[in-house]
């Protein structure tokens, strides 16, 4: 360890603590529950539901309705705002904790004596020192008492360049370090001079206001569809308050002049009647269980995305993923590993060898030597499955973890000189001693390191003349175009020179090839997004060489001869519209800045795309906020965490795409209930209008209207709420912006079956079949007759719904296709008709029904199954047509 401090003593810390606080950085304060209920009230569809219950509970207080028609309408307003409510307000509890999860980075710290230990970065008080190495992000805002460093400020400032800071001596200017700045080379000490909110960072993240939020795509077309809904319920009000006034004047009358005869009390009875049943078929008309079975889809999609580490903080985040038509993405830790590991060794001679095992036991001795020594990093390796190696950079922990059984080895050495790494030397080196053996152990870049190297080591570990480097160089050359990061490990008996140069004759142990290795799951998961439709960006802070070698590996490149790779200076050099020309083609920035995060969603949004961004550092949360849905990396930032729609906890691209998928089902979710929901609400408004005219005056009575509204709205929105997530919804193109939510296939349902549901009811009040079918064994034209007559219409009218509930469900021919898979729907299809049963043969005089035989009861089911078969019919033919909206998949089983 080059530096020693005492630190702080237990009371000194107490003390501190107690003066300026701890480094724990505040964050956004959160909504709490009442707050967010009282947000999910005003909700428009939420909004006219009050007003129709309003209007109702009204009408039942002057006596010209029941209290209970109300019921049904506050079941669904209390149903849907409490589920929204509780799924956000749960969800946003597991995000705070993350966000406590993630401020456990561990900071290495003198304390008592001393002492280096590793602390959790909120424990950090002002008057710490603070040992800082490359690779490590500075903790809080303080200034250098030893050594020097590079600094790369970009997650603060936005500049590029590294800065040199070194530490001077007290009686000249302090130098300044700040919280996230990241370490890029050398070693130093810091002193805490501000902690927490009181930092860069934390002032920062103070200010970081709350965005406006723009309307999902999804709330987009929910509310145009909600006007266009309640233009049509208004429209079919009229028309019901038209149609059973002109059924009372000219049918049940002789004509105006009759009808204004009657005394005035029947006149206004049956205005009255009019204007309820108007009301009720607004109420009937509006799909209210909509915004419930949107927040049940979104809390059980919830919970099976945490289950796959994606976190949603905002609901509609994601449905939003679900359209998302770019996606710009990191590379580190979510593309690949986000860590390096060691691929490959090559020996001066040519040979290779990718794990450790396979090195031959002497020459795997000398490399465990030379690597554990050659280190400043305090290794423990009392737990040899997972040592502890404090102060080692990324490429030190790669090399280490690659020789793992050998950290258990402890060498008795006397450290003579040491030359730390740093980017202008290009290599490190450790003088040792010891009664046997006096060594000089390099490790650093090959092309300086393999110009001294006069000898070489064979597989056996013996050494040998090193004249010929032309196997190794062809081999190096190889791994350098797979992107792979190349350290050569040297020894020579040469002692450190003064001048701290290269020795001239060094022996060779071995070329190391390390790499950021993609994950397993990163070609397929880009490939499935592809598929999807969706165009992937990586953007990352790589050379450009070794950017596209990584794109080529993960398959960015397949599928577009015209694919682009820039430069963060070649993207500065167009302009907006030129950018925008090729934003279609482009696949990868290099060397990139936050800044370009930013400007990429900014004119990815003006062709009007869904854009979707990743990040992680502080200066990625503005792209990140400001796209249509950003994904937070689990180990980034809270910053970015604060700005996110979802936090994707394994930073693994894989998660993303499972968002998608659960954002396309939700979308299909809501598109199956709604063709379920207008069917239900065309066809009762059709038999309410036209049944006056065929002598029934309320085929359906205000009550039974309304009680279809509960367990169509509410029990089938429930049914649909758990469809599962198929891979085939993964095969279609994303949803347009402008694409409105009821497409041509719907439409033709709706109405098809719409229509065939009024005309099978209109037959069916109509019909001497069923009239003679359903008379209770009383005489057909008898007032008992009628009443069962009606119970039976009633039963059948539900049923004929609840069966449709099947049609709904799947756009393909097979009824049952993955139905297993959604564990509420057979259940509370059977509830439904156990339920209504129940109704008709209990309901009496409120519900205007008297029990049915069992002979009655099959007949009923006969009559409703019918639309089946119709809308069977339908899907085959638009098929034959060539309109099949169906893709099959054949990628593995459905979530």
């Amino acid at each position: 360890m080059p530096f020693n401090f005492d630190g702080l003593s237990e009371q000194a810390v107490t003390d501190s603590r107690n003066l300026y606080g701890s480094n724990a950085v505040a964050t956004q304060a959160s909504e709490t529950f009442w707050e967010k209920l009282f947000s999910n009230f005003k909700d428009p569809i939420i909004v006219i539901l009050l007003i129709a219950l309003a209007i109702t509970l009204l009408l039942a207080t002057l006596g010209y309705a029941e209290w209970y028609e109300g019921v049904g309408i506050a079941i669904a307003v209390i149903l849907a705002t409490f589920i929204a409510t509780w799924s956000e307000h749960s969800n946003e509890g597991r995000f705070r904790q993350l966000l406590e999860e993630s401020s456990r980075i561990q900071v290495k710290v003198f304390r008592q004596k001393g002492h280096l230990v590793q602390l959790p970065i909120d424990e950090l008080v002002v008057g710490d020192y603070i040992f800082l190495q490359a690779g490590d992000t500075i903790p809080t805002d303080g200034v250098l008492v030893e050594g020097h460093i590079e600094v790369d400020e970009a997650a603060l400032t936005g500049e590029s360049e590294t800065i040199h800071k070194q530490a001077h001596h007290a009686d000249k200017e302090l130098i300044t370090v700040f919280r996230a700045g990241l370490i890029v080379d050398g070693e130093a000490v810091m002193c805490a001079t501000a902690v927490g909110n009181q930092t860069l960072y934390g002032k920062t993240m103070s200010e970081l206001g709350i965005a406006v939020d723009s309307l999902s795509p999804l709330q987009e077309k929910l509310s145009i569809l909600g006007k266009q809904i309640a233009h049509v319920a208004y429209f079919g009000a009229g028309f019901i308050f038209l149609a059973f006034m002109l059924n009372q004047i000219f049918l049940e009358q002789d004509g105006f002049s009759a009808y204004f005869q009657q005394p005035l009390g029947i006149i206004f009875h049956n205005i009255f009647t009019a204007l309820i049943l108007a009301i009720i078929v607004i109420v009937v008309a509006v799909p209210e269980g909509l915004p419930m079975m949107i927040a049940i889809v979104l809390a059980i999609n919830m919970k099976k995305l945490l289950a796959v580490k994606v976190l949603v903080r905002k609901l509609l985040g994601i449905e939003t993923a679900g359209s998302l038509t770019v996606l710009f993405t990191d590379k580190t830790g979510t593309l690949t590993q986000g860590r390096l590991v060691v691929e490959t060794v090559l020996l001066g001679q040519g040979e290779t060898f990718q794990h450790f095992t396979e090195i031959p036991n002497r020459l795997g001795k000398m490399f465990g030597f030379a690597l554990r020594n050659n280190t400043s990093a305090v290794i423990d390796a009392r737990h040899p499955e997972q040592p502890t190696m404090v102060g080692a950079d990324r490429t030190e922990q790669a090399l280490l973890r690659f020789i793992l059984t050998e950290l258990v080895h402890k060498d008795e050495l006397t450290v003579i000189a040491r030359i730390p790494f740093n980017s202008s030397r290009k290599f490190s080196a450790v003088q040792v001693e010891s009664p046997i053996v006096s060594l000089t152990l390099i490790k650093g870049a090959p092309d300086i390191l393999l110009a001294q190297c006069t000898d070489c080591l064979d597989k056996e570990g013996n050494p040998m003349a090193f004249t010929d480097k032309t196997l190794l160089q062809d081999a190096m050359h190889q791994l350098s175009a797979r992107a792979m990061r190349l350290l050569a490990v040297a020894v020579t008996t040469e002692p450190i020179h003064a001048d701290k140069t290269l020795p001239a004759r060094l022996t060779l142990l071995g070329v190391f090839g390390l790499r950021d290795a993609l994950r397993d799951t990163s070609y397929q998961a880009v490939k499935t997004a592809k598929q999807a439709g969706i165009q992937v960006v990586m953007i990352t802070g790589d050379a450009k060489e070794t950017a596209q070698a990584i794109a080529r590996d993960v398959g960015l490149l397949e599928d577009d001869p015209q694919a682009l790779i820039l430069t963060s200076t070649e993207l500065q050099a167009l302009s907006d519209v030129e950018l925008a020309e090729r934003l279609p083609h482009l696949r990868v920035v290099s060397r990139a800045f936050p800044t370009d995060k930013s400007r990429l969603v900014r004119v990815a949004k003006s062709l009007h795309w869904v854009v979707g961004m990743t990040g992680d550092g502080v200066n990625d949360a503005p792209a990140v906020k400001s796209a249509d849905v950003g994904f937070a990396m689990g180990s980034g930032t809270e910053m970015t965490k604060e700005s996110s729609d979802i936090v994707v906890l394994d930073d693994n691209f894989v998660s993303i795409t499972k968002a998608v998928l659960y954002g396309r089902t939700l979308f299909k979710s809501i598109r199956k209930f709604l063709v379920f929901q207008l069917t239900v609400s065309l066809s009762a408004v059709l038999v309410a209008f036209f049944a006056p005219f065929v002598g029934f005056e309320l085929p359906l009575t205000m009550t039974q209207l309304l009680w279809l509204n509960i367990i169509m709205d509410t029990f089938a929105g429930l049914a649909l709420a758990g469809e599962a997530a198929l891979n085939r919804y993964m095969l279609e193109p994303p949803i347009p912006k402008n694409e409105p939510m009821i497409n041509g296939d719907m439409a033709m349902s709706i109405v098809i079956n719409g229509v065939v549901a009024t005309i099978i009811s209109i037959w069916f009040l109509t019909s001497p079949i069923t009239k003679g079918l359903f008379t209770g064994g009383y005489a057909i034209d008898s007032v008992e007759a009628r009443a069962v007559f009606l119970s039976a219409f009633f039963a059948f009218f539900v049923f004929l719904q609840v069966f449709n509930t099947f049609n709904a469900r799947t756009q393909g021919l097979n009824l049952f296709e993955n139905i297993s898979n959604n564990a509420f729907f057979l259940p509370i299809i059977g509830f439904i008709f156990g339920i209504q049963v129940i109704m008709v043969q209990f309901g009496g005089e409120i519900m205007r029904t008297v029990g049915l035989n069992t002979t009655e009861w099959l007949y009923v089911l006969l009559f409703s199954i019918i639309l089946i078969p119709v809308d069977l019919c339908r899907k085959f033919l638009r098929n034959q047509l060539g309109k099949n909206p169906v893709i099959q998949s054949f990628r593995g089983e459905d979530f």
